[in-house]
């Protein structure tokens, strides 16, 4: 009986070992080069200030993942479902004001007063309210973009800012995995991320000529934008490497892999930051605003030179799969990459802030998953109100 047991363990433990090394995974790893985590000391020393946010109910919506003061001076939040939701600067009298079907992940407002939207699911989106929410006029503006080799589609269409010229901004965050093909915004990043192809990149659409242009490319997840002050430069988050570059808006086809070794049209700013950084918003008094999805994992960083070892984690039951912990944290900091200023809440109590949309009296902060809007005043984070 007991060779028979023995057998049968030595069996499972065979079949183990197959699936973990064998089975098919949607990645194909890259290794790379990690830089040494300094962690949460100097500018980032660890610290409680955007502990024990305020919350403003959105009435059921989930997930604020982009905030931002239209025209009108109401505030609006792309929520899940689609939704763009409008309220009060206050918060106050929130109200479901279009649905665009697919997964808003970053919007802007042209000289026509439209929403821009960076529709994860459905690309670069002009919306405009209707009689009803779901009766929004929505335009499909950019949702594909012609190279050598033939029109590719926008996979992952992430942040947006549309320049004062018309001219439309926006990143395509993975050219591998798209939220809606791979489980939705959340697991297409982790996959993108742990592939590390570096396959994200800047674009702009010009309305006037319709044309699609690559501003950059091979980009470790592209994600948040924020145009300079004057307009001729472009701060750009690349989460999957912990950095943010400024790129020449005039710049064209640069890649990010060789800018690192020096380019007059782009250059970093921020490096070897303590978590992944998510959306960058202007603020006030020269300040842009910076969220982080998640802290920096050791595990991730570890495995950055091992490829084969990352495939078998994905064989793993999502639940192992090495996601760092919420972490509350977010930053400003000014055009040279000066930061001013550092909050964050290591209880992890508002998860995913990945950003901050600064008004008179308030910081609004941004979620991928929280049931409510957060916000802190302005005194409370040491900053002087408007």
């Amino acid at each position: 009986m007991l060779r028979k047991i023995l057998l049968i363990l030595a069996i499972l433990a065979i079949m183990l070992v197959a699936y973990l090394t064998l089975a098919p995974v949607p990645v194909e790893p890259q290794a790379w080069i990690a830089p040494q985590d300094a962690g949460y000391t100097g500018v980032h020393a660890r610290n409680t200030r955007l502990a024990g946010l305020k919350t403003v109910s959105m009435r059921g919506a989930v997930g604020p993942e982009h905030v931002a003061l239209g025209p009108d001076g109401k505030l609006y939040a792309a929520v899940e479902g689609g939704k763009i939701v409008r309220m009060n600067a206050d918060g106050s009298a929130p109200e479901v004001w279009a649905t665009t079907g697919g997964r808003v992940l970053g919007f802007d407002f042209d000289a026509r007063g439209r929403l821009i939207a960076a529709d994860a699911m459905r690309g670069i989106l002009a919306v405009e309210a209707g009689a009803a929410p779901d009766a929004a006029k929505i335009d499909v503006l950019v949702d594909k973009v012609r190279l050598d080799d033939g029109d590719d589609p926008i996979r992952y269409a992430d942040a947006v800012v549309v320049a004062k010229n018309g001219r439309i901004y926006f990143t395509d965050a993975s050219r591998r995995f798209g939220a809606k093909e791979w489980g939705g915004t959340f697991n297409a990043s982790v996959l993108d991320i742990i592939e590390h192809a570096s396959t994200g990149r800047v674009l702009v659409f010009d309305p006037a000529s319709r044309q699609v242009q690559v501003v950059m490319h091979d980009l470790s997840f592209a994600n948040g934008l924020a145009l300079s002050a004057d307009e001729r430069s472009l701060f750009v988050a690349e989460t999957g490497e912990y950095r943010v570059w400024k790129v020449d808006v005039d710049a064209r086809a640069v890649s990010a892999k060789a800018a690192v070794n020096g380019t007059p049209q782009a250059r970093l700013v921020l490096s070897n930051l303590p978590g992944y950084p998510d959306n960058l918003m202007r603020g006030m008094q020269g300040r842009i605003w910076l969220g982080f999805t998640k802290p920096r994992g050791a595990a991730i960083d570890k495995l950055a030179g091992k490829p084969f070892l990352r495939k078998v984690t994905l064989r793993l039951p999502k639940s192992m799969w090495p996601v760092p912990p919420a972490y509350g944290h977010v930053i400003a900091f000014d055009e040279n990459g000066k930061v001013l200023a550092d909050l964050q809440d290591p209880s992890g109590a508002y998860p995913e802030t990945t950003g901050v949309t600064e008004t008179a009296d308030r910081l609004y902060i941004q979620s991928l998953h929280a049931p409510a809007l957060g916000w802190l005043d302005k005194a409370a984070a040491g900053l002087k109100a408007q």
